[in-house]
């Protein structure tokens, strides 16, 4: 762990940094108060590029060429970027993955057609410390099935706490690849084998990792994932989620809200519902084109600065806020609640503190914007895109002057 938490490593560091460049796509930060931002994996930044080609969208796509614009080209766009999505961030072939609805909706399209892939088994497993979504919806569709919930007591989730709890009545697991909370990472492989073993079937979600640090969906034989696009994506409040279903389920896949976008002939206007074959029988309605440019141009950005190179600056961006954190911070009472091995901590680092609530209000306030997560945590987010290191240098000594 480095020791020089001085001014001038802090601009060596953002001297050396490869991504710098980048942050000069995005739309600057206006508010002169703000010291930093580092809530981008709860909302990124919004690129330059997305404002003009919305403009571009209303005054062209949509003003000129009206409803034609939907066959020329937003028809297509679901499967195209879902397909771009995989190919830049998710390790997914083409032809499994889509930008249809929000998290949720996609969670739970993709729960219900794992379960329904289980016939006869009458469990899901999740922790308890997932996302609330994925807890609540796990509950609801165990409830609306008459399923049993099994729970891994524990947020750090590793194979063998799966391997606990698993065995032949388990459908689905449902779990998150990095933990919302301390930034945890779990083993998707591995875990993914664990539940095969058991005849089961998984689906991870994906929020906090897509497009901070590579994840290898077909490699691991993975059966379903879903992700939000607003976090390291940058695609704006409220942009859609994607889903990926691995193609040796596109056969028998059914998901519940069988809408006509996700209908064979979707404009046969039918009578019943013949599902579309492979992954677009995952669409429902009418697809969010607005919301759509920003998921195309944060995968483009993704796409030309590498996911490996973004991967390697979000662990020099948590190995400096460690460093930062053991100097400064932790003599006035926090501890690090996120792993210090770099391979096992995503793309934030939490710091805990016994006032952490009234404290984040303090920070907030004062131009230092982080995110708190009961009971007693403050999320440091690095965005790789956008975070420099003298940026999280200010802020932490803002912590440190604030907290001391």
């Amino acid at each position: 762990m480095m020791t020089d938490v001085s001014p001038e490593r802090a601009d060596r560091l953002d001297a050396e940094d490869a991504l710098a460049g980048f942050r000069e796509r995005f739309v600057p930060i206006t508010d002169p108060g703000v010291v930093a931002y580092l809530d981008g994996n709860s909302l990124g930044r919004p690129l330059r590029a997305t404002a003009e080609r919305l403009r571009e969208l209303v005054e062209h796509e949509w003003g000129g060429r009206l409803i034609r614009a939907w066959e020329e080209r937003w028809l297509a766009l679901p499967g195209q970027l879902g397909d771009e999505l995989g190919r830049v961030a998710l390790g997914a072939a083409p032809g499994q993955t889509i930008v249809a609805d929000s998290t949720s909706v996609c969670l739970y399209k993709t729960l219900r057609a794992a379960v329904a892939l289980r016939p006869g088994r009458d469990e899901i497993v999740t922790d308890t410390a997932n996302f609330p979504t994925d807890r609540f919806l796990v509950e609801s569709v165990a409830a609306e099935l008459g399923l049993t919930v099994r729970w891994i007591e524990t947020g750090d989730v590793h194979p063998g706490d799966v391997a606990a709890v698993t065995g032949p009545r388990t459908a689905a697991v449902v779990l998150s690849h990095v933990d919302y909370r301390t930034a945890a990472i779990t083993d998707l492989a591995a875990v993914t084998r664990v539940v095969h073993e058991r005849g089961g079937l998984v689906v991870w979600d994906l929020c906090h990792s897509v497009g901070s640090l590579p994840v290898e969906l077909d490699a691991a034989g993975a059966d379903f994932a879903v992700g939000c696009t607003y976090k390291f994506l940058n695609a704006g409040p409220g942009a859609p989620a994607f889903l990926y279903v691995n193609a040796r389920h596109h056969a028998e896949f059914g998901q519940p809200v069988t809408g006509w976008m996700g209908a064979a002939d979707t404009f046969g206007m039918a009578e019943k519902y013949v599902p579309a074959p492979g992954i677009r029988r995952a669409l429902s309605g009418t697809p969010p084109v607005l919301g759509m440019v920003g998921v195309q141009e944060g995968v483009a950005l993704l796409a030309e600065a590498g996911i490996d190179r973004v991967r390697a600056k979000a662990v020099a961006l948590g190995r400096w806020v460690l460093a930062l954190a053991d100097a400064w911070l932790v003599p006035l009472g926090f501890t690090v609640a996120s792993p210090r091995d770099d391979d096992r901590r995503g793309g934030h680092v939490t710091l805990r503190h016994p006032d952490a609530e009234r404290l984040s209000r303090v920070l907030i306030e004062h131009g230092v914007l982080i995110d708190f997560r009961r009971p007693d945590g403050i999320r440091i987010g690095l965005s790789p895109l956008t975070t420099g290191f003298a940026e999280v240098r200010r802020a932490m000594d803002r912590i440190r002057e604030l907290a001391g």
